[in-house]
């Protein structure tokens, strides 16, 4: 229905139906929200991620009972858990700052609305060390100023007048952030991240309006839901949906090449669905082991992606007031320690997860650029390394905020984050690694070494732009030097040559070619390398199975 223009109380009714509504909306955007990425890269993934995180709102068919301290703890814990990348760790980090503002509270006017907000702007700053202005943080902070303003000026400020004002701030800082970030004004586009905030504040605003945002028609879910609350999930044979997408391998490239890999999913499971493409396979099944899946996957070519899901986990999202005891039930175990120490690595290549094995790193979760694994995703890997302390190396810049939420989040475990941003620094930070040493000891030695390594990398331009003076179109070769755009070319053979120019004081090199990179190219990438450079410099060659980059190079 809705709140009345003269409603000055909000509630858990409220909050909930505001937030579903806020949910529904940034899906819906996703994909616009995507496009407005200036890194001319293929990594424009706010939208999705933030998408991703508010998803247990979208999914939920949330009870209205209760008090709105109680449904804005459990929103925001949940949040926290399917954070995915920078924006989705901001966004999560904001709404339990509010939940924070809300504690004891039953319901609220105006004023305490505010200073709830207000709350999640200064949680949401804890995730950044050095905040840019211009970005997301800023949106939320300028937003709600204003509106502790319009409070300030108005006694008895009505709810949704309190929201229309709180969105009309947020579209005008959004406006401004071009002038704030010369990057955004470069790039003739606003903040993502910001977008995706007013996104969200609209949705919240139409829902108290009486007119919630609802999914797209793909989206949607018959309009007859199962009372999950009643659903014994001990009846749940089969745990995990777990789905992967598989780059053939040259060998099984074409239709009808795969019937034994069809055979065995169907022999581990149900619910399968195996779709066989000429380049490519699409598995969807409920297994009691997905490991037995992913490795049966890899004989038949490179994971471009994995999800696995434990459907018990998922019901107990689904109902918003399920039993503690329960709750607790479904969570994943953690390991009993049987050493001192133990790692786990974000990979997002099958090779380069078999660098990191032989490295010592006990448990991977696939992700990289596109592909940003969840909070939970990292503290269920985690929770499965049987160490008193694991070191957690995220390899992506867009990854770290949510392992830091991980650390904070586990614990059983002293989880130590070294913020690689890269696999060579992730390599680097292993190779550093003394078991005789204390933890803080091997963290400071692993964050120097990460620091040590050059990291290029080798991609494709995804869409026109102009960035960092150079004029980019859509399927451009790029060149980057520590993830900044170097070199922008016509084709691979004259990226490489330019980036490997410079390489004069270099003792050790290596090369992980990507999937879209046969062996015999890397080969000969190499040995160009090895003409230019001479006998005294190490150069090793390595698939790593990455996806959208072609080369990554590690240079010492």
């Amino acid at each position: 229905m809705g709140l009345t223009e003269s409603k000055t109380i909000f509630d858990c009714s409220d909050y909930l139906c505001a937030v579903a509504s806020g949910a529904n909306a940034i899906n819906n955007r996703k994909s616009e929200i995507n496009e407005l990425n200036v890194f001319p890269v293929p990594d424009g993934d706010t939208g999705s991620n933030m998408s991703m995180t508010m998803g247990p709102a979208r999914a939920a068919d949330y009870s209205a009972e209760g008090s709105l301290a109680d449904c804005s703890d459990k929103i925001a814990k949940q949040f926290l858990k399917s954070a995915r990348g920078n924006s989705g760790v901001i966004l999560a980090l904001f709404f339990r700052g509010v939940a924070k503002g809300f504690r004891e509270k039953k319901s609220v006017c105006a004023s305490e609305l505010v200073s709830a907000l207000r709350s999640g702007v200064e949680e949401a700053y804890k995730a950044v060390q050095f905040p840019t202005e211009g970005t997301i943080l800023t949106v939320m902070r300028k937003s709600v100023e204003a509106c502790m303003q319009f409070v300030s000026t108005n006694e008895d400020c009505k709810i949704v007048p309190f929201f229309e004002h709180l969105l009309s701030a947020a579209e005008d800082t959004l406006r401004r952030t071009p002038e704030m970030l010369p990057v955004l004004k470069q790039a003739n586009v606003v903040d993502a991240g910001g977008a995706g905030f007013v996104c969200i504040v609209e949705g919240m605003l139409l829902a108290l309006k009486g007119k919630p945002v609802v999914g797209n028609e793909s989206e949607h879910e018959t309009s007859l839901k199962a009372d999950f609350a009643q659903f014994d999930t001990e009846n749940i044979e089969n745990p995990y949906c777990t789905e992967c997408i598989v780059t053939k391998s040259e060998a099984f490239v074409g239709e009808n090449k795969v019937d034994e890999f069809r055979r065995f999913i169907h022999s581990v499971g149900d619910s399968a669905v195996f779709v066989d493409d000429e380049e490519i396979i699409k598995v969807h099944v409920h297994t009691k082991d997905p490991g037995k899946v992913l490795s049966e996957a890899l004989r038949y070519g490179t994971l471009f992606t994995v999800k696995v899901e434990n459907m018990r986990n998922q019901h107990t999202e689904l109902v918003l007031e399920a039993d503690a005891d329960k709750t607790k039930k479904h969570e994943s175990k953690t390991a009993a320690p049987e050493k001192k120490y133990g790692f786990v690595a974000v990979t997002p290549g099958d090779g380069i997860k078999d660098v990191f094995a032989d490295l010592g790193v006990d448990a991977f979760v696939f992700g990289g650029q596109t592909m940003n694994p969840s909070t939970e995703q990292l503290l269920n890997a985690v929770n499965t390394v049987s160490s008193e302390v694991v070191y957690l190396l995220p390899n992506n810049s867009n990854i770290c905020l949510v392992a830091t939420q991980c650390a904070n989040l586990c614990k059983d475990k002293n989880v130590i984050v070294i913020p690689t941003v890269s696999v060579p620094q992730g390599v680097s930070a292993m190779l550093a690694f003394d078991s005789e040493l204390s933890p803080d000891e091997n963290t400071a030695l692993m964050e120097e070494a990460a620091t040590s390594v050059t990291t290029l990398e080798m991609t494709f331009a995804a869409r026109d732009s102009e960035f960092d003076g150079n004029k980019i179109k859509a399927g451009q070769i790029l060149g980057l030097v520590n993830h900044k755009v170097r070199y922008v070319t016509d084709s691979k053979e004259e990226c490489f040559e330019k980036m490997t120019d410079n390489m004069g004081d270099a003792s050790f090199i290596t090369l992980f070619y990507g999937e879209d990179v046969k062996e015999d190219e890397a080969s000969l990438a190499a040995a160009s390398l090895r003409k230019k450079l001479g006998d005294d410099v190490e150069i090793s060659v390595i698939r790593g199975g990455q996806p959208l980059y072609y080369y990554t190079i590690s240079v010492e």
